[in-house]
C-alpha cells in the first residue's frame, strides 16, 4: 500500500445497503392496523409513531440491536394504548404484530447507489477497508454474504450488538490502526460520528434525507479531528483523496 493509504471503516446498514426503508414499510402497515383497532378513540398515526419510537429507542439502549426489539416495540406500544383506552389485548393480534415486526429481516437486500464503484475505487487507491455493523451475527452475516461484501473487507468485519463508543474503541485497540489515518464512514451521528470523534479518528457523515430518529442526536463536541458531511456514498473517495492532497 502507498504511504497515504488509509484504514477506512464502513458502517453497513443505510450506508452501504438499504435498511430504514424496510422498517418504514412495516411501520406503515402497523400504523394502519393500530388506527383501525383504536378508531373508536380516534388514535392517530402520529401518536402511535411517537410512542413506538420512544419504546424502540429505550429497548436499543438496553439490549442493543437485537432482532426481537423491533417486534416487541410494536407489541409494547399496542399494550400501552390498550391500557390507557381500556381496550383488551388479543393474543392473536399480538402474534400478528410479532410476525409483522420480524418480517423486516426477511426483506430483499438492496445496495445503495454506487456501493460497488465506491468500494472498488477505494480499494484500487490502496486503502484498507473494514466493515463495522450493529446487529445480530446471523442476520448481519446473511446480508454480508448476499451482497458479497467479503470481497472488499476479507476478515476485517466486526459485528457488534451494541454499536457505541466502547465498541469502536475495542476494535481500534485490538487492531493496528494509526488513528490519524483511520476513517469512520456512516449515516448515524449517534453510532458512527460521535464514537469516531471520541476515539480521535476521522469521520465522514453521510446525511440521509429521511433518517431514523434514533440516529439523530445533537453533536455537542467540537471535533478535534476531521469531520466531513456528504449527501451520497459516491462522494467518499473524492473527499478522502482531496484531504490527502
Amino acid at each position: 500500500m502507498s504511504i497515504t493509504s488509509q484504514h477506512i471503516i464502513f458502517d453497513m446498514d443505510d450506508t452501504l445497503i438499504h435498511c430504514n426503508k424496510y422498517f418504514n414499510l412495516i411501520l406503515g402497515d402497523y400504523f394502519e392496523w393500530m388506527t383501525e383497532w383504536f378508531q373508536h378513540v380516534g388514535l392517530t398515526t402520529e401518536e402511535v409513531r411517537t410512542k413506538q419510537m420512544e419504546i424502540d429507542v429505550a429497548g436499543i439502549d438496553k439490549l442493543g440491536f437485537a432482532s426481537a426489539n423491533f417486534p416487541q416495540s410494536l407489541i409494547d406500544t399496542y399494550h400501552y394504548f390498550g391500557r390507557i383506552h381500556g381496550r383488551e389485548s388479543s393474543r392473536k393480534e399480538e402474534e400478528l404484530l410479532y410476525e409483522l415486526g420480524l418480517s423486516v429481516y426477511e426483506q430483499e437486500i438492496e445496495a445503495y447507489p454506487g456501493m460497488v464503484e465506491t468500494l472498488e475505487k477505494l480499494q484500487e487507491d490502496g486503502h484498507c477497508l473494514h466493515l463495522y455493523t450493529g446487529g445480530e451475527t446471523r442476520i448481519q452475516k446473511r446480508k454480508i454474504e448476499q451482497m458479497k461484501l467479503a470481497d472488499y473487507f476479507k476478515d476485517r468485519i466486526y459485528i457488534r450488538q451494541h454499536k457505541n463508543i466502547s465498541a469502536l474503541e475495542e476494535i481500534l485497540t485490538m487492531g493496528t490502526f494509526s488513528r490519524s489515518d483511520t476513517w469512520m464512514i456512516g449515516n448515524s451521528l449517534r453510532t458512527d460520528v460521535i464514537p469516531a470523534l471520541t476515539a480521535g479518528i476521522n469521520s465522514i457523515y453521510i446525511k440521509q434525507q429521511r433518517e431514523w430518529q434514533y440516529n439523530l442526536v445533537e453533536l455537542k463536541q467540537e471535533p478535534h479531528n476531521v469531520l466531513y458531511t456528504v449527501s451520497a456514498l459516491t462522494e467518499v473517495p473524492e473527499v478522502i483523496e482531496e484531504h490527502l492532497d
